[in-house]
C-alpha cells in the first residue's frame, strides 16, 4: 500500500493529536496508508527538513508559528521554517497553524510563506480541520473565517498601501515612540512623517490623532 506521508511540527500535543485524528478520519476510507512523523521543537524540525532522504517523502507539512526558541540563531520562529520550506522545496504543500489574530502578522505570513492552508487555531473545531485537510487535498488553499475576514476587509485597498505603510502601522498601534521608528523602518523621521500624512488621507482621518488612524485601520483590516 502506498504511504501518505505528513510532518507535524506543534509543541501542543492536543493541537499535534487533532491534526492526527483529523487526518485518520479522512484517510480511513482511502487506499493510502497514512503515515505520521511529529517534531515538537525548531531545532528538530530544521533537521528533519535539511534531510533530504525524509523530507523529499513527505506530502504535506502542517506548521505552528509560534514555536519554542532552539539553538540555531538563523531559525528563531515556524515562520523561518516556513520561509526556509518555501525556498527548498516550492512545490511541498505546506499548511500554517497560529494563535495570532492581529491582520499584520497573518498578512506578513501569507506575503512571506503563501502557505496552501492557514489556520488560526481559535477558529478550528473538529469538523472545520477536517474540511480544511479534505479542500487541501484536492483544491488548496484552504484559509480559516479569521484569515478570509481580513482579505475581504483590506482587498478594496490593498493597492494603496505597501508593506511599509503596513508595518509603520503595526508600530504606531503597539505603542512604539516616534523617535525609535527610523531604527525599525527603513525610513528617516521625515519620510515617516509623510507616510503618516498619506495614511491619514487614505483613511480619511487628516486631523485625527494616531489613535483615530490605527481605529480606521483595524477597522479596515490592515492591523
Amino acid at each position: 500500500m502506498k504511504q501518505f506521508k505528513v510532518l507535524i511540527i506543534d509543541d501542543h500535543p492536543l493541537i499535534a493529536n487533532a491534526y492526527q485524528q483529523a487526518l485518520e478520519e479522512v484517510f480511513i476510507k482511502s487506499d493510502l496508508e497514512l503515515n505520521t512523523i511529529f517534531a515538537t521543537t525548531i531545532d528538530e524540525a530544521h533537521e528533519i527538513i535539511e534531510d533530504p532522504n525524509t523530507f523529499d517523502r513527505i506530502d504535506i507539512v502542517f506548521l505552528d508559528i509560534r514555536l519554542p526558541k532552539g539553538k540555531n540563531l538563523k531559525i528563531i520562529s515556524g515562520e523561518d521554517l516556513g520561509i526556509l520550506m518555501r525556498k527548498k522545496y516550492p512545490k511541498k504543500k505546506l499548511v500554517v497553524a497560529t494563535t495570532f489574530n492581529d491582520n499584520y502578522r497573518i498578512h506578513s505570513i501569507l506575503k512571506n510563506i503563501d502557505p496552501d492552508g492557514f489556520l488560526v487555531k481559535n477558529d478550528l473545531t473538529p469538523a472545520e480541520l477536517v474540511c480544511a485537510i479534505q479542500v487541501l487535498l484536492s483544491e488548496p488553499p484552504f484559509y480559516s473565517k479569521t484569515v478570509l475576514k481580513m482579505l475581504r476587509k483590506q482587498i478594496s485597498d490593498e493597492a494603496l498601501l505597501d508593506h511599509t505603510d503596513r508595518r509603520l502601522l503595526y508600530e504606531i498601534s503597539i505603542g512604539t515612540k516616534m523617535k525609535e521608528l527610523p531604527n525599525i523602518l527603513p525610513l528617516s523621521k521625515a519620510g515617516i512623517e509623510r507616510r503618516k500624512r498619506n495614511l491619514r488621507l487614505v483613511f480619511e482621518v487628516e486631523n485625527g490623532s494616531d489613535r483615530d488612524l490605527v481605529f480606521q485601520a483595524k477597522e479596515r483590516g490592515f492591523i
